[in-house]
């Protein structure tokens, strides 16, 4: 665009003319020869204006800047004299229009003449430069970073500010950038400004098209997140349920590297964030192929060895290293030797787990089947991915890899883009959920055979341990019993004797569930069986003792004996049950070793008299034990206190305080009529 006004130079050269021929010659000399030297001047282009009066819809700024290396706060200044300035093409890089040098900063400024009377203007901008300052008429209205001293920031933004109507009102608008090049970007050509990096516009459309534009871009990465985080959540309380299945721990893990990521891809989605951030991201992925290969290879059973877990996380820091080089955040090896970078990860992702995989399901491993897909599908994106890479690099294919390499990573699906990696991390998510559903499926048909197992435990249980006792002439026998679960561990037995007396054996097998009712179940019967010959306590327990050691599994049992004689002589033989209360008061008993736990046990006695009228109460653990919700334990002394209480009180006492074990509670009373009349 070239100042040329020929009304000035026709009309005004003949007015010089005249003006000179009316002196003397010399001076027609002197004005002809300054007429000569200004036409030897070529005429100068004017400052490039671009053309906004129509902003109906957004247009990129992607027209002809000025551009000038260096840094003075007055280039942002309206008034500023840009005319020395170098008009570029936004598309060259910009080391070639600075002829090599590598200045740290630089500045662009732009002439727009606008519509004064239109409102609601934005300026968008993104990918423009890890530090910049744009300023409009002289005022600052967006930063990211710092330029002096540099301090980098992401640029994957989308930033949108509006322009004050005040400033549209002018007319024209002077846009200035201030941008801070990183010494890697100047081995990547320089490119700070290029297209599509600034877009005018009306505010709401250009808010309209960039939520369209990420929801359309990440949409399927934000569901695969979505769906990773969910299942590692149901994955947590599996895993604490079920602690022999690790997979479940795996998956969770999974889930919480995701999780960790997620909010900084949304936040850099809308915010340029320090750098900082960046690296913090990278290092999430650090661990990713070891938490991988350790979910895969449980699902297998197969173990890792030590070579492959160094391997792995050696795979896990290149990976994250790779991350940060493709922002141009620290050197990378040129062209598609880069691809190297991540070569580790993309063997064990590619090559190592579906291998293993296609092995187990050869071998009859229905899930590995399930996740076998999947793997494949990822193993051909990535193949396809390095071909394609390698291809561009040759003349006669480049254009067409290319469009293949955006192809795959950009598929168009509607309004939304999809790539490769995307569909089969959602499938993975997707088999693994399945795996789950199926193993829940499994599992409730388990539960359901496990309930009707302890179903039957239980209905036994009620046969064995009676819910009413025989009546035995000269003794008040009271009785209560409340499992922890379905079935329990305690057991008693109360044996009318031939002379008028009664056999009490009561006790506590460890542990709780089936297997501890199955081994009452044992004891019950072993006591019916001893009762046959014997009375004496101690030889009660000492049958009980053989016949527990080496067939419990490690396991024991405690137990009290007790036989009543009709006249009220009591001897009792303790196995490291707890001691009874006779009219509120505890017995001290000899100690001795649970039942079980070594054979040939010898177990001591003791005799006393049940007076007329009085009560010889005895307890499970269950009672003392009893735990209220601020971890207080009912004890022994209020135990004692509630020993004169009925059987039925003194188990509501300590259901209602916090049962957290069986409770058993026996009580023999002698009749004092009864008493009296023998």
């Amino acid at each position: 665009m070239v100042v040329w006004n020929g009304n000035l130079v026709g009309g005004g050269l003949k007015t010089l003319f005249r003006r000179a021929s009316a002196h003397r010659p010399v001076s027609l000399v002197l004005l002809i020869a300054c007429f000569l030297l200004a036409a030897s001047v070529p005429l100068r282009a004017a400052t490039p204006v671009f053309d906004a009066t129509h902003l109906s819809v957004p247009r990129d700024l992607d027209t002809q800047w000025l551009l000038h290396a260096g840094d003075d706060p007055t280039y942002a200044r309206p008034d500023f004299n840009d005319s020395n300035w170098t008009a570029i093409d936004i598309r060259t890089p910009l080391a070639d229009l600075l002829h090599g040098a590598h200045p740290q900063i630089v500045w662009y400024r732009l002439h727009i003449q606008v519509d004064p009377a239109q409102t609601g203007v934005a300026l968008r901008e993104v990918y423009l430069a890890r530090a910049f300052e744009i300023f409009v008429n002289g005022e600052r209205i967006m930063t990211s970073g710092q330029i002096a001293p540099f301090r980098p920031y992401t640029y994957d933004a989308q930033l949108l500010v509006p322009i004050p109507d005040r400033m549209i009102a002018t007319g024209h608008l002077i846009v200035a950038l201030r941008v801070g090049i990183l010494a890697q970007d100047w081995r990547n050509g320089g490119n700070s400004l290029s297209a599509g990096n600034l877009a005018l516009g009306p505010e709401a459309t250009l808010a309209d098209k960039d939520w369209l534009k990420v929801i359309g871009k990440n949409f399927f990465t934000f569901l695969d997140d979505l769906l990773t985080v969910a299942l590692g959540l149901v994955a947590l309380p599996l895993f604490i349920s079920q602690r022999r299945q690790r997979e479940y721990l795996w998956i969770f893990c999974l889930g919480v590297l995701q999780a960790a990521r997620v909010p900084i891809r949304v936040a850099s989605l809308f915010h340029n964030l320090p750098i900082g951030w960046r690296f913090l991201y990278a290092s999430f992925s650090v661990p990713l192929p070891f938490v991988l290969v350790a979910m895969y290879f449980t699902f297998v059973n197969r173990k890792m060895g030590p070579k492959f877990f160094v391997f792995l996380w050696v795979a896990g820091i290149l990976d994250g290293y790779n991350i940060i080089a493709n922002d141009g955040l620290v050197p990378n090896l040129p062209g598609s030797y880069g691809l190297l970078t991540n070569l580790p990860f993309v063997i064990v992702l590619a090559v190592v787990i579906p291998a293993v995989l296609t092995i187990h399901w050869r071998r009859g491993n229905r899930e590995a089947g399930i996740l076998l897909i999947p793997a494949i599908l990822f193993s051909l994106y990535i193949y396809a991915e390095y071909a394609l890479a390698l291809l561009t690099h040759v003349p006669a294919w480049s254009a067409a890899a290319q469009r293949g390499v955006d192809l795959m990573e950009r598929f168009p699906a509607g309004p939304f883009a999809i790539s490769g990696n995307d569909v089969s991390d959602i499938l993975c998510t997707i088999a693994l959920g399945i795996i789950i559903v199926l193993r829940s499926g499994s599992t409730s048909r388990r539960q359901a055979v496990l309930e009707g197992e302890l179903e039957a435990a239980r209905e036994v249980q009620q046969v064995i341990l009676p819910d009413q006792i025989e009546t035995i002439p000269g003794f008040s026998i009271e009785s209560a019993y409340e499992p922890a679960q379905q079935v329990g561990g305690d057991f008693f037995q109360v044996v009318p004797t031939g002379d008028g007396g009664l056999l009490l054996v009561l006790g506590d097998v460890a542990g709780k569930g089936l297997p501890a009712a199955m081994l009452v179940s044992v004891m019950v019967g072993a006591i019916r069986a001893t009762a046959e010959y014997t009375h004496a306590p101690e030889e009660m327990l000492g049958s009980l003792n053989e016949l527990l050691t080496g067939r419990s599994r490690g396991g024991f049992s405690t137990a009290l004996a007790a036989y009543v004689e009709a006249n009220g002589q009591v001897t009792i033989a303790n196995a490291g049950h707890l001691s009874p209360y006779l009219d509120g008061g505890e017995i001290e008993l000899p100690g001795a070793l649970p039942l079980g736990i070594l054979s040939g046990g010898c177990y001591e006695t003791i005799r006393f008299l049940l007076a007329p009228g009085s009560r010889l109460t005895f307890y499970s653990d269950g009672v003392v034990e009893a735990q209220n919700s601020q971890g207080e334990l009912l004890g022994f002394e209020r135990g004692q206190a509630l020993s004169n209480k009925s059987a039925a009180e003194i188990v509501q006492v300590a259901k209602v305080f916090g049962q957290s074990d069986d409770i058993t509670v026996v009580a023999i009373t002698r009749n004092a009529t009864v008493a009296a009349a023998a």
